[in-house]
């Protein structure tokens, strides 16, 4: 693993720790060259997953792309990284245990949603005004009407 300073290959793993219910492991390491530490997260390489977008385009699976998602709706929130992990790690693992090839882009989104509303009802409406296209005072009304209807229950 190489230094995002400076680039050296030598590192000593200060810490580790199981992420996600074991679905992957974070570790904490310290560069011997420069004393940098960075993060690191190990997981296990699953087969390829075919997002079908709404256009009918597909594209494979991008991780990356959702914990942006989850990020940018979740910037000043309670929500930690280890906290996004998590969540993405969690959605990963409902994708991957739908047995399917190809998912909806949509069914990533609800995913997203549902995990984001557990957690912080902030994320989940910069989430959902994005996703849900609110194009209105109306439907965002509409949309914090569902938030405040899954948090009656």
């Amino acid at each position: 693993m190489k230094c995002p300073k400076c680039q050296s290959v030598e590192s000593k793993v200060v810490e580790s720790r199981d992420v996600a219910s074991g679905e992957s492991i974070r570790r904490r390491r310290e560069c011997e060259s420069c004393s940098t530490r960075f993060t690191t997260y190990e997981r296990v390489e699953r087969p390829s997953l075919i997002v079908v977008k709404k256009d009918g385009t597909r594209e494979v699976f991008n991780r990356e792309k959702v914990l942006c998602g989850i990020e940018r709706a979740s910037e000043k929130t309670s929500i930690s990284a280890p906290e996004r992990e998590d969540m993405l790690a969690r959605i990963e693992r409902k994708l991957y245990d739908l047995g399917k090839p190809e998912v909806r882009a949509g069914e990533i989104g609800e995913l997203v949603m549902d995990e984001l509303a557990s957690a912080d009802e902030v994320a989940y409406v910069r989430f959902a005004s994005v996703y849900r296209h609110f194009t209105s005072i109306e439907s965002f009304e509409k949309g914090l009407d569902a938030l405040k209807a899954r948090r009656a229950q």
